[in-house]
């Protein structure tokens, strides 16, 4: 399956991805192969939950919007430090309402949706160790997801492969150039560079 491109232009500026999709979509490992492979920076975007969230989440009580939104705002916040300093980042969040993306939207954002059906991601949870997030959680996501809408600029990509193959794919379809040596990225977030 070729991925599907919209609105990709960028107008020069440094792309900042962010890897949505339900939990089990492979978001994390996905987007730290591909910081990896870039240089680029890189936030895991369940790190920035706060443990109010993670405690609901961890009990199987679906997040509300008004648990969300002072999580969007946190990530909102790390994708402008980087459109502003015009630093390319790669940040996962599940982003999955149209609402939740608009408060992440920039100009130089571009999303970039896993996608897998229930069953591949029902295995994937039931086989993950030491996160919050409990398979029991998966309708209310599955429920809550709305696909990209056709003015909004992203990729989608079958999540039903191995994580490099996703990463591959992602590099090529956006023209992407791996990093041939260090970046300089770690100037905004030190601890969390993947170089």
């Amino acid at each position: 399956m070729e991925p599907i491109k919209q609105n990709i232009d960028l107008n020069g500026r440094q792309p900042v991805l962010v890897v949505m999709g339900v939990s089990g979509s492979g978001k994390s490992t996905v987007a730290a192969l591909l910081a990896g492979q870039l240089g680029w920076d890189f936030e895991e975007g369940d790190d920035l939950h706060p443990d109010s969230n993670v405690e609901k989440m961890a009990a199987g009580t679906p997040l509300t919007d008004d648990d969300r939104w002072p999580w969007l705002d946190t990530v909102s916040s790390w994708i402008i430090e980087h459109t502003m300093a015009d630093v390319p980042g790669i940040i996962t969040c599940s982003a999955l309402k149209r609402v939740y993306r608009d408060v992440l939207s920039e100009d130089n954002v571009i999303f970039v949706h896993l996608l897998g059906s229930k069953e591949l991601i029902g295995t994937r949870l039931t086989k993950r160790i030491d996160h919050f997030m409990p398979t029991t959680l998966l309708d209310s996501q599955m429920n809550t997801l709305e696909p990209l809408e056709p003015d909004e600029r992203g990729i989608l990509i079958d999540a039903g492969r191995k994580p490099a193959e996703e990463a591959a794919e992602i590099v090529r379809a956006l023209g992407l150039k791996p990093a041939a040596g260090s970046s300089a990225l770690g100037a905004l977030n030190p601890g969390r560079s993947t170089v």
